[in-house]
């Protein structure tokens, strides 16, 4: 399942967040890849783990569909439950409930249940590749402030499917990263996330179920966003490829996002996909070109504005937003004022 020949290891685990981030980290300490099954409950860590090349991280098998194995962690910091900064590795299985978090604007990888990859580097980073993540649930009530799930940085080949989110900021975030201390003393090179699917992703009661940040070669297909400020949004980073410095430059390229259903109740919009940004280093506005972009067969339903919320007379609700993005074509995009389901 991982693609090595090392060994599998059924862990019990207790209540005791110390004992169980112990047994844990000393397994992956121990040997260079290998398959940890964890059994059904919920059980405490005192903190996040990180998983390296190799590993598959597995709960016990579902019950009626749902996960039966859920992680917690009492981190005070914002390290994600589940940090993945190897090749080849497994995440299956698993429920998640974060703790609460309030990492900031800049701080999408932090206080997730999962994150694939970095945003900052200190040095040049090497790509981290074929990734899975299936079979997910995440659970998020307690704030809007962090991100559920997010993709980071030198990541490619992944696929994250059949995933079930509710609350949180935004469910699935996908975000370039790069060498720099900070996002306004960046360096460069900058890396942009590709060769990555998403499917039958499914995000409830969040405010956004998923965005795509200056990636290139994604697709997402069967995405359900229920009672979601906002759907999803496509952006092309606030330097837009700016430090990308690779030969043949693709960022923005061959991304499809289709067979989306969005009940939305936010006071701005259910889709926005914008090709300028904003340097957070020189202030300049950067428009990124998008190529071979389509969004298809996609359901946007608008729902009341949920709490005391109003929209803004300057800046009307519409169900999509373009903005300096005309090499995206939409195709199939139906308002469906009548549905509730």
């Amino acid at each position: 399942m991982t693609g090595t020949d090392h060994g599998s290891h059924d862990l019990v685990l207790t209540q005791d967040a110390a004992v169980n981030q112990e047994k844990i980290e000393r397994l992956l300490a121990a040997e260079p890849g290998g398959t940890v099954r964890l059994p059904a409950g919920t059980y405490p860590l005192a903190r996040g783990i990180v998983l390296g090349s190799g590993w598959t991280l597995a709960g016990a098998e579902p019950g009626d569909g749902s996960v039966t194995t859920w992680l917690t962690s009492a981190t005070p910091d914002g390290q994600p439950i589940v940090q993945v900064l190897g090749s080849q590795v497994v995440v299956e299985r698993l429920g998640f409930r974060p703790p609460p978090c309030s990492p900031g604007e800049h701080g999408g990888d932090r206080g997730t249940a999962i994150t694939i990859g970095s945003y900052l580097y200190p040095a040049e980073a090497q790509w981290i590749e074929g990734i899975q993540v299936r079979q997910v649930q995440v659970e998020r009530r307690d704030t809007r402030a962090a991100n559920c799930i997010a993709v980071v940085g030198a990541v490619r080949d992944v696929a994250i499917s059949d995933v079930s989110i509710a609350g949180g900021c935004t469910g699935v975030a996908v975000h370039w990263g790069a060498v720099g201390a900070g996002v306004d003393s960046i360096v460069g090179p900058s890396y942009h996330p590709h060769h990555l699917t998403i499917s039958d992703l499914r995000v409830s009661d969040a405010f956004e179920g998923f965005y795509l940040s200056s990636v290139h070669d994604v697709e997402v297909d069967r995405v359900r966003l229920s009672d979601v400020e906002i759907g999803f949004r496509l952006l092309p980073g606030d330097n837009t490829d700016r430090f990308h410095s690779s030969a043949g430059n693709q960022v923005g390229q061959r991304i499809r996002v289709s067979d989306a259903w969005v009940s939305w109740n936010g006071p701005l919009y259910a889709v926005r996909i914008a090709g300028w940004g904003r340097s957070e280093i020189d202030h300049a506005i950067r428009v990124l070109e998008y190529r071979d972009v389509l969004v298809e067969e996609c359901t946007l339903v608008p729902l009341p504005l949920a709490g005391s919320g109003s929209a803004d007379p300057l800046r009307p609700r519409s169900p999509v937003v373009i903005e300096q993005a005309p090499g995206v074509v939409l195709d199939r995009i139906r308002i469906d004022s009548r549905q509730r389901g």
